[in-house]
Parts: C-alpha cells; sequence; structure tokens
C-alpha cells in the first residue's frame, strides 16, 4: 500500500523541509497552504528531487473551521493516511478573530489541527501504523495555564497568547496519544526549536509581544528572541520529519520529540489532566465534530 502525508503549512519554511524529508523518505506527500503559487512551486520542488510519488498541493485557509472540514474531507476520499504533520502557526503581535469569530491565535494553532486530526481520524486507522506529528513550540513555557475560555484573563501579548494556543495543542498531544493507544494509530509532539521564517520574520523584534514585566528586560529578550530564530527552517524540520518516520519510534506514542531530534520530558501542564479535560471541553464547544 502507498504510504501517504499531509503537511500543514508546508509551502515554505520549517513545513516545506518537512515535505521535503517525508518524501525523501518514500511517501506520497500532499502540502496545504494558502496560496496557490507558493503550493505549486513547493510541489515542484519537491517533484524536482525526484521522489518515489509525486507530491501535489491542496489549498485551504486553516484559520476557517470550515475549511478545514472541506480539507478533511478531500482528504480522506483520498483513502487511507499514513502521516499527518500538523505544522500550521502564528503569532500575531495584535489581537486578531479567525473568520469563525475566535481568536485568531487559538483558533490557527490549536483549534484548526485539533479539528484536522479528529476528522482524519478513520482515515488515519485505516493507514496503520500510522502517526499524528503536531508541532509543538517552547513558547508553552510562558502560558496561562487555564482554559474555561479562549482568552485568559489579562491584556493580549502575542507571544504569550501563541504560547498559550500550544500548550492546549501539547495537552491535546498528549491525551489524543493515550486514547488511540493500541489503535495502531501513534501520535507524536515535534519541538523544532526555532529557525527564521515568515512567522518570525519581524514579528519576533516587537516588544509589545510580550508582557509589561518582560518588556523591561526586552534588549535580553529580543536576543534571545533573534539567537532562537536564526537557524535554517532545514534543521527546524528534524524533529518532524523524526517523528514522522524513524523505525525507532515504532510502537511508541505520546512521546514529544525536541529540537535535537530526540524523545524529551514533555512540559508538566501538558500532561495535568485537568488542562488536558479543560481544552477538551473548549475544543469540542468551538469545533463540535458534527458540525457542518
Amino acid at each position: 500500500m502507498k504510504r501517504t502525508a499531509v503537511v500543514t503549512a508546508g509551502t515554505a519554511g520549517i513545513g516545506l523541509e518537512t515535505a521535503l524529508g517525508l518524501a525523501e523518505a518514500g511517501l506520497a506527500v500532499t502540502v496545504v497552504g494558502r496560496d496557490t503559487e507558493r503550493g505549486a512551486r513547493a510541489a515542484e520542488r519537491i517533484n524536482a528531487t525526484g521522489p518515489l510519488h509525486s507530491a501535489r498541493f491542496l489549498a485551504a485557509d486553516l484559520s476557517s473551521l470550515g475549511a478545514v472540514r472541506v480539507l478533511a474531507d478531500r482528504i480522506a476520499a483520498d483513502g487511507p493516511l499514513t502521516v499527518l504533520v500538523n505544522n500550521v502557526g502564528a503569532m500575531f503581535p495584535d489581537r486578531q478573530d479567525s473568520a469563525d469569530g475566535i481568536e485568531a491565535s487559538f483558533a490557527v494553532n490549536h483549534l484548526s489541527p485539533y479539528l484536522l486530526t479528529e476528522l482524519l481520524l478513520p482515515a488515519l486507522r485505516a493507514g496503520t501504523p500510522s502517526r499524528v506529528v503536531n508541532v509543538t513550540s517552547g513558547a508553552v513555557g510562558v502560558a496561562k495555564r487555564v482554559f474555561d475560555a479562549v482568552e485568559p484573563p489579562g491584556g493580549y501579548y502575542g507571544f504569550h497568547w501563541y504560547g498559550r494556543a500550544k500548550l492546549a495543542n501539547l495537552a491535546y498531544t498528549l491525551e489524543l496519544a493515550d486514547r488511540l493507544g493500541g489503535t495502531g494509530v501513534s501520535v507524536f509532539a515535534a519541538d523544532p526549536g526555532g529557525a527564521r521564517t515568515d512567522m518570525t520574520d519581524g514579528t519576533m523584534n516587537d516588544p509589545k509581544i510580550v508582557s509589561p514585566g518582560l518588556r523591561v528586560l526586552w534588549p535580553l529578550v529580543r536576543r534571545k528572541f533573534e539567537r532562537s530564530t536564526s537557524g535554517p527552517a532545514s534543521v527546524a524540520a528534524r524533529p518532524s520529519v523524526f517523528a514522522a518516520t524513524d523505525s525507532s519510534l515504532a510502537g511508541r506514542t505520546g512521546v514529544v520529540i525536541g529540537p535535537r531530534a530526540h524523545p524529551v520530558a514533555p512540559f508538566r501542564a501538558a500532561g495535568d489532566p485537568r488542562v488536558a479535560a479543560a481544552v477538551r471541553r473548549l475544543s469540542e464547544l468551538l469545533a463540535p465534530l458534527g458540525a457542518e
């Protein structure tokens, strides 16, 4: 059976490098993104490497839950799925709403991959042994851990809200791994560590993305951000490719792959059952699986 892979936000940066790695490993890769021109160039670049199977591009605005549902139907219609890499991510200096009226950071970084994964579980079960890889971030360490609502108490600070959305997704990842234990669908988180990408270029130079307490230390914080986002996307993609393909992970699940492409301990709060339960309730409320 042909092994297939889907990489969201796969038209540039870490996502494209991940798609290249999966194609090199022999998977038939579908890259997902908003821009059709970039998508065509991404598929062309992958196919220029002479992969075993031709790559293709599917257009979807993953900030829209309706678009996620359409995408899931399109992918599911192709049959069994071997690998799903939820690489999509976004950080916003100023508060924004998604097309569904949901705070955009939470919508893009958690609800979109949550909904796509849940809708594709039948295809992943049909493609076993299969893997889900959710891209996480070290920003979870600065996140508020309250998930009674989309928006935490206090002001909007883009880096912290990004970290909170990634924490929600990491908690979901570990909960999903437990839920799917024994099904043949393994679930991993991959931390790229950081690279210069469209998301980090410029955004990380704006002091308003951090809380007032960190702004006092902005010269130090900015230098740390600059160091962490200066590496190449090809290196940052290695954890995702490892999680998706490495034979040492066969039969394992619920593992976090760190920036050096080997297993690391998960952030403690992500494994808190209370956090996972709150995230699950909020996710089901905002992105109900039975909705049209």
